[in-house]
């Protein structure tokens, strides 16, 4: 059953289908909500093996994507949540979260977790966006 005041964002080609019964992004009450994301491409295959950074990379790509389809970008992120396996990946995250968001620095929380979905996947990232009035039904 879904509420009327709780849509699914489009989801880019690009992306890996959802592994479960979830969405990659909901909008509900201005915000957009995105689930945690992971460096698959769109067959599922893992992007950037044993590296956190270029994983970080393609995971912030498909936000920017994920945004666009919901009508927001990057500055319109208010929070991230970044999963990492190994903290020493840290740095590595930082850059590419860096390169993606410039000047720009939402909230955010990073926890060192035991795994993630996903044979080499050693990040996952998930973000609450502010939908921009204009693209606001």
């Amino acid at each position: 059953m879904s509420s009327p005041r709780v849509t699914t964002a489009p989801a880019p080609p690009a992306l890996s289908p959802p592994v479960g019964h979830y969405s990659h992004a909901t909008v509900a009450g201005g915000f957009i909500f995105v689930s945690g994301l992971l460096a698959l491409d769109e067959a599922g295959g893992l992007v950037g093996a044993g590296d956190a950074g270029a994983q970080a990379a393609f995971i912030f790509d498909a936000l920017v994507q994920i945004l666009a389809a919901a009508g927001a970008s990057l500055g319109d992120v208010a929070k991230l949540n970044l999963y990492l396996i190994d903290l020493d990946d840290r740095g590595a995250v930082n850059l590419a979260r860096r390169e993606a968001f410039g000047d720009w620095k939402p909230a955010s929380t990073l926890v060192q977790v035991a795994g993630l979905i996903g044979e080499g996947t050693l990040v996952e990232i998930e973000a609450v966006a502010v939908l921009p009035l204009e693209a606001s039904p």
